[in-house]
C-alpha cells in the first residue's frame, strides 16, 4: 500500500517540478526580491500612479509563489507522512495519508492551469477595444452588450476595469469603445476573445420582431511596460484635440481635452478621451500606440514563420470566433474548439470560464506547450 501510494507522491513531485520550469518559478522569486528592495526606496511614493501598479504586482507575485511553494512544502510534509505510516505499519496513517495524496492531486489539477498562461505577455493586463460591425442599431447595442459581459468577467476575477474611448451609437449601443483590464494574467486569459462574435436574435429595436444577425469585433492587445521601448518618429504621428464626448465631470464637453493620434505609416488610430487634461489623454493614447505597434511587430514575426511552415491564413472580417443565438433557440458555440452551452444568461453576464479554458489548452496542444493538459 505504501509502494503505490509513494510512486503516487514520486507523480506529483515530476509534475511539480515541470510545473516549476515552465513557469520559470525561481525567476518569480528574484523579482519578488528586487521588487521589495524597489518598495522600500525613499522616493517610491513620488509617482503615486506606479507605486500602486507596483504594489500590486509585487502582491500577485507573492501570492502566485507562496501557493506554488506551499504546494511543494505539503508534497514533502506528505512523503515524511507516508514514511512513518510505513515504519509503523499503521492503517489509519496509510488511510490518511492516501487520503491528502488525493486531495493534492485534484488541487495540484486546478493549478496546472497556470501552465497554459505562460507566454511572453500573458501575465500583463490587457488593452481591449470592441467594434460593431454590419447591423446597424442592433450591432451597436451587441457591441454595448459584449463590453457588458467583459466588464462583468474583469469583475469576477477581481480584476480593475478602465475606460479610455467610447462613441456612443445613434439610437442605443456603442460604435466602438476601448478600455483597460488591469489585473495579473488579464491578457493570457482574454488575448483568445479576439475576433469576430455573432450574434442572433429576435430584434429589439423592429417593430415585427424579425430574426436580426449582428456582428461585432472584439480586438485584444497586452499593456506594454514602460520599460520597453518601441521607437516612434515624431514625424510619423498625427496628433489631433478635440471635445470630449464624455458623460460629464470636470472640464469634460467643455475644453479640448480628447486625444486622437494617427500613427500615419501604419494608419493605427488611437483616441483617449476619459482622462482629465489633454496631457493624462495623449499619455494614455500614446500608451496605447505603443502596445499596438508591438503587437503588429509580434504578429509579422509569427505570418512570416506560418508562411514559411505553409500555415499562413489571413485575418479577416468574416473569421468568426464565436456564435451567440439567443432565437429561436438558446446556444453560444465556440467555432474553433466545438466547445458551446446552451446557458447564454450566464455567458453574457461574464460566465466565459469554460470558453477561455477550452481555447487556452486547445491552443497549447496546438502549439506542444503542455499537449498532456489537453487530456481529461
Amino acid at each position: 500500500m505504501t509502494t503505490e501510494l509513494k510512486e503516487r507522491i514520486q507523480e506529483l513531485e515530476n509534475r511539480l517540478k515541470k510545473a516549476w520550469q515552465i513557469l520559470d518559478l525561481d525567476a518569480r522569486k528574484e523579482e519578488i526580491d528586487a521588487l521589495e528592495v524597489e518598495v522600500a526606496a525613499p522616493d517610491f511614493w513620488s509617482d503615486q500612479d506606479r507605486a500602486r501598479q507596483e504594489m500590486q504586482k509585487l502582491s500577485d507575485l507573492k501570492d502566485e509563489y507562496e501557493s506554488w511553494n506551499g504546494f511543494k512544502t505539503e508534497l514533502d510534509d506528505l512523503r515524511e507522512l507516508v514514511d512513518i505510516a510505513e515504519a509503523e505499519n499503521d492503517e489509519s496513517v496509510i488511510t490518511e495519508a492516501s487520503s491528502k495524496i488525493t486531495e493534492l492531486e485534484n488541487k495540484f489539477a486546478k493549478m496546472e492551469f497556470a501552465m497554459l498562461l505562460s507566454g511572453p505577455h500573458d501575465a500583463s493586463s490587457a488593452v481591449m477595444s470592441i467594434h460593431a460591425g454590419a447591423g446597424g442599431t442592433d450591432a451597436q447595442d451587441w457591441a454595448e452588450m459584449l463590453m457588458r459581459m467583459y466588464f462583468r468577467y474583469a469583475e469576477k476575477k477581481g480584476w480593475k476595469v478602465k475606460l479610455v474611448d467610447e462613441s456612443r451609437g445613434t439610437e442605443a449601443g456603442i460604435k466602438s469603445v476601448t478600455f483597460f483590464v488591469h489585473g495579473r494574467y488579464a491578457y493570457g486569459h482574454l488575448k483568445r476573445e479576439a475576433g469576430v462574435h455573432r450574434l442572433v436574435r429576435q430584434s429589439p429595436f423592429n417593430a415585427d420582431a424579425l430574426r436580426q444577425t449582428s456582428f461585432a469585433l472584439v480586438e485584444v492587445i497586452p499593456e506594454i511596460d514602460d520599460k520597453v521601448q518601441i521607437e516612434i518618429k515624431p514625424e510619423d504621428l498625427r496628433i489631433d484635440t478635440f471635445m470630449s464626448g464624455g458623460k460629464g465631470g470636470q472640464s469634460v464637453n467643455t475644453t479640448y481635452s480628447a486625444v486622437r493620434i494617427v500613427h500615419i505609416p501604419t494608419k493605427i488610430t488611437v483616441s483617449c478621451q476619459n482622462e482629465r487634461s489633454q496631457t493624462q489623454n495623449k499619455e494614455t493614447a500614446m500608451k496605447i500606440l505603443k502596445a499596438k505597434l508591438a503587437k503588429l511587430e509580434e504578429e509579422k514575426l509569427l505570418e512570416e514563420k506560418k508562411e514559411l511552415r505553409g500555415e499562413f491564413h489571413s485575418a479577416e472580417w468574416g473569421n468568426q470566433i464565436r456564435s451567440y443565438v439567443l432565437h429561436p433557440y438558446h446556444m453560444v458555440k465556440d467555432l474553433r474548439t466545438e466547445y458551446e452551452t446552451s446557458d447564454t444568461d450566464a455567458v453574457l453576464d461574464g460566465g466565459l470560464d469554460g470558453f477561455i479554458e477550452a481555447e487556452l489548452r486547445a491552443d497549447a496542444a496546438k502549439n506542444d506547450v503542455r499537449g498532456e493538459l489537453n487530456k481529461d
